[in-house]
């Protein structure tokens, strides 16, 4: 449910394989004036357009193939377009800001500014990291090395929550998807080293494979850890075990299945290997009738699979697993040859980037991680007016309102379920730009040259707050992302969507830009992002974000076959020669993308008042709305990142994001003229339309 990558947790966000500067010669270098890359007043760059290709061929090509083909992805980058160069002029306003808060420096900061300061600076000085060299990581090292039966380890992975330590289950705090106003404990199976399951068991990823062992090792020998060669090789045949029991990503995304409330004391039944007593007391659950305390959990059989085979594994293998893991999670914070061991395999050599950022960037990066609401607070003081604000929300008004009449006029729907439905559109709460309320660092510790410790303390912070929701009524002025950040998202169990200040820019929105591409750029966003509460899992929260079937089974039945339909489009889809996209593990931000295209049609001729739409440039009207949407999409990813992505993405590749959207939409052959016998012809019968 979002626009860019997938959150953990209930909500989703857009996704992050973004957008695009708009210039048809090489992008600009990132700084303020990429904020602005389009022709005044008018909002779409015409020239990165290439017009030799027919629209109804290959609709992606036609309106950015010029722009794609001379855009040169920084060496500092695995995907780049208007997300990423977006991202970049928020990084440099960030990098302002802690320049700023920093040009008094303190021995003991207080103030949330002077922590900043302080933060970022530490980060900055890599020679004080090289002095300290490996001596950081001891003592966290020496927590490793006393793990030698199922209490220690099972204590070593409750604390891993608030430090660099492993902990391969994902715990945390979140609201009950069945009492969405109460917070619950919750867990899954949480991640290995490689980004997927398929990486372990797929001939595919044999190359990765090898990469990832040689690096286990080159982590190991780098700490001193002995025999670091041959316990790599257990350790990635562990993994591999651990790959052939957790669940597939596509199965992971349905809320029911997901939704296994038990107890405690019930999981330590289940799924023997590890005290699961042990782990949440020392994760900092309260101790009290732990057996007793309730925990949601995502995938049974696959946490009673991990942890049978934790259980059956030696504690040689165990302590080395889990110090490379330590090793790796920490690498930023270390030396020069960890960042940059740590850079060539999960940077390089999974999504194929060739040189690593510079420090300020990762300092803006780790700044950010640690205290990204107390800089968002200045963020939107610098940059964000309340005119963009205001014009935002009335948008968000005119999609909404787009949405209701769509509703009203669904023909596969039963009138009980589409009554509801519109309730629940009703309940929409539409958040733009910051938060009602900012989070306090008062109680975060931050000391002048412990980079370390900064960052460790930063994570013990980021748990401690999350732990302080258990047992507490859900707090709706929190906020998932930064306003500083390049997205947004959609909270099913709130019926909430968010958009956060930093996205609210050209491409996706230009004050003073032609309205029609506003409302296929920002306006489609929009859509998307209420059409998430509608989609495969969205749908089946009710009006108050309670998860439960508040449909008919005839209703589910005919969305099924809809969606079924819809998902054999993308399946087909080829993203690099033989690697399709996954039309299951797509599924919810493909229809996002389809309601919200459409829905930015809709808007956009509601805007008109019935008056006929001005042609602009020789454009129509409706051929803008299209055209603002493609633009939004007009990025070039790395050949080893569109691999990852294709397992691990809920959101589907640039081109795929334009294209199959558009052949489902009549109004798109219309305004193109695409006829029968063009690659991206459907006849009439063939196309999807769900909302």
């Amino acid at each position: 449910m979002s626009f860019h990558k997938r959150l953990l947790g209930a909500a989703s966000a857009l996704g992050l394989i973004g957008l695009a500067s708009a210039n048809a010669a090489p992008a600009p270098a990132a700084s303020a004036d990429a904020a602005k890359p389009y022709p005044a007043g008018w909002g779409f760059d015409a020239a990165g357009m290439d017009t030799k290709v027919k629209p109804g061929d290959d609709f992606f090509r036609y309106s950015n193939g010029t722009y794609v083909d001379n855009i040169v992805i920084p060496p500092d980058k695995s995907v780049f377009g208007p997300f990423s160069i977006l991202a970049d002029v928020a990084r440099e306003r960030v990098q302002g800001i802690l320049r700023e808060a920093g040009r008094n420096p303190v021995a003991d900061p207080k103030t949330t500014e002077q922590k900043l300061g302080v933060y970022y600076a530490t980060f900055l000085d890599e020679d004080a990291a090289e002095k300290r060299g490996v001596a950081p990581l001891q003592a966290d090292l020496d927590a490793v090395k006393g793990v030698k039966d199922p209490i220690s380890l099972a204590k070593l992975l409750g604390q891993a929550q608030g430090s660099f330590q492993f902990n391969p289950f994902g715990l945390g705090i979140d609201a009950d998807p069945k009492d969405p106003t109460q917070n619950a404990l919750m867990m899954d199976q949480g991640g290995l080293g490689l980004p997927d399951r398929d990486y372990y068991l797929k001939p595919d990823f044999a190359k990765k494979r090898a990469a990832y062992q040689a690096y286990i090792a080159k982590m190991l020998g780098m700490i001193g850890w002995p025999d670091a060669t041959a316990q790599a090789a257990k350790i990635v045949a562990l993994e591999t075990d651990m790959s052939k029991v957790q669940w597939a990503r596509a199965d992971r995304r349905d809320p029911v299945k997901t939704y296994n409330a038990m107890r405690i004391a019930d999981l330590a039944k289940s799924a023997p290997g590890v005290d699961w007593a042990v782990m949440f007391v020392n994760a900092g659950i309260p101790a009290s009738n732990i057996g007793g305390r309730r925990l949601i959990v995502s995938e049974p059989s696959a946490i009673t699979g991990m942890a049978k085979i934790i259980g059956a594994t030696d504690y040689d293998t165990l302590r080395a697993w889990l110090a490379f893991h330590l090793a790796d999670n920490a690498a930023p914070s270390l030396t020069k040859a960890f960042v940059q061991a740590s850079f060539e395999f999960n940077d390089h050599e999974l999504e194929g980037q060739p040189q690593l950022a510079e420090r300020w960037k990762r300092a803006v990066g780790a700044t950010s991680h640690a205290m990204g609401f107390a800089i968002g607070k200045i963020y939107v003081a610098k940059y964000f007016p309340p005119s963009a604000q205001a014009r935002i929300t009335e948008l968000t008004h005119e999609v909404k309102a787009a949405f209701a009449e769509r509703l009203k006029h669904v023909d596969w729907m039963a009138p009980k379920t589409r009554e509801a439905a519109l309730r629940k559109l009703n309940n929409f709460e539409i958040l733009v730009g910051y938060p009602k309320k900012w989070r306090d660092y008062g109680s975060l510790v931050v000391k002048p040259g412990d980079l370390y410790g900064n960052a460790e303390r930063a994570a013990a912070f980021r748990w401690q707050f999350e732990l302080h929701h258990l047992d507490r009524k859900v707090d709706r002025d929190e906020w998932l992302m930064t306003p500083q950040t390049v997205n947004a998202y959609n909270n099913p169990t709130q019926v909430e969507v968010v958009f956060p200040a930093a996205i609210l820019q050209p491409p996706f929105f230009d004050p003073t830009g032609d309205d029609a591409v506003n409302y296929g750029a920002i306006g489609g966003v929009i859509g998307h992002e209420m059409t998430h509460s509608f989609d495969d899992e969205g749908r089946q929260f009710d009006e108050n974000g309670r998860l439960h079937q508040w449909w008919t089974k005839e209703d589910v039945s005919r969305f099924q076959a809809l969606a079924d339909r819809y998902g054999k489009q993308y399946d087909a889809f080829e993203v690099l020669p033989g690697v399709h996209l996954n039309g299951k593990l797509t599924m919810g931000e493909n229809i996002a993308d389809l309601g919200g295209l459409t829905l930015g049609l809709d808007a956009y001729h509601a805007s008109l008042h019935g008056k006929p739409a001005p042609v602009v440039h020789g454009l129509t009207g409706d051929q803008r709305v299209f055209l603002g949407w493609s633009q939004d999409w007009r990025e070039k990813v790395r050949d080893d990142a569109a691999r990852n992505y294709a397992v691990v993405d809920p959101h589907s590749s640039p081109a795929a994001r334009v294209n199959l959207p558009m052949h489902n939409i009549d109004a798109w052959y219309k305004a193109f003229d695409v006829q029968p016998g063009q690659k991206l012809y459907l006849s009439p019968e063939q196309r999807v339309k769900i909302w």
